[in-house]
């Protein structure tokens, strides 16, 4: 079985094996790779729709001289072997597809890995330093993510004994965050009823705007209802299966 960084080859035949629709486990099959090379090689460069031969290979040697013009200020960061037995490499390529499904849901890249690095980790919780170093990025990366992924409600700060900011995702960050969301249709609605009295009532303008301010206002009521009604799922402990 071959070792070592996929060649640029490998990276052509990953590119075609997922234009003809293959799936991981048969397109490292025929390379004789580890389905887990593969899975995490196209989520790192792109995902499945995106990925990209040459680019992911470019990519790749960009980020090893990285590493390399790195390593002497970087020793002991490295990420140790996993908790609880985990597949370090299973672990890395289910990071990068978490990191690749938030960001096509509207984050950047530097705040999707900081949600990724805090939600993988089993305390949910990192000081800026510890973040940096798992990352392995500049301190001030992190301060900006931080500073927009709190503008957001998707995370928060408590200080530890030793006075150290912590930022800490949990469930409950989840539920403010989509409250957030609901609330930010108000101000949608508000100003679509002021459009109505300008623009005049009944006539065709307002009367679209005033559909589409009292199809916000359900919309938001509801979202609101269902996350009160849903709060306690995020902090309940599934069930041990029973085996059965």
């Amino acid at each position: 079985m071959p070792g070592g960084r996929l060649t640029q080859h490998e990276r052509r035949q990953i590119a075609l094996g997922l234009a003809d629709d293959l799936p991981y486990a048969e397109i490292a099959r025929r390379l004789e790779r580890p389905t887990s090379t593969v899975t995490r090689e196209v989520m790192r460069n792109g995902g499945p729709v995106a990925y990209r031969a040459d680019l992911a290979h470019h990519a790749t040697e960009h980020r090893a001289r990285r590493r390399r013009a790195a390593a002497p200020s970087s020793a002991g960061t490295q990420a140790g072997p996993q908790p609880h037995g985990r597949d370090s490499e299973a672990v890395a390529a289910y990071e990068e597809r978490l990191t690749t499904v938030l960001m096509a849901s509207g984050l950047n890249r530097m705040a999707a890995r900081v949600i990724t690095c805090l939600s993988t980790t089993d305390t949910g919780s990192l000081t800026a330093a510890e973040l940096a170093g798992r990352l392995q990025v500049s301190p001030a990366s992190i301060s900006k993510a931080i500073a927009f992924l709190e503008s957001q409600s998707l995370v928060r700060r408590e200080r530890d004994e030793r006075r150290r900011d912590r930022y800490i995702v949990d469930g409950e960050l989840y539920y403010q965050s989509v409250i957030a969301s609901a609330r930010a249709n108000d101000r949608v609605v508000e100003a679509a009823r002021e459009g109505v009295a300008v623009l005049g009532p009944g006539t065709p303008a307002a009367v679209r705007l005033e559909n589409i301010a009292r199809f916000l206002d359900h919309i938001s009521e509801s979202i609101v209802h269902a996350a009160d009604q849903a709060r306690d799922v995020l902090h309940a402990r599934p069930e041990a299966s029973t085996g059965e």
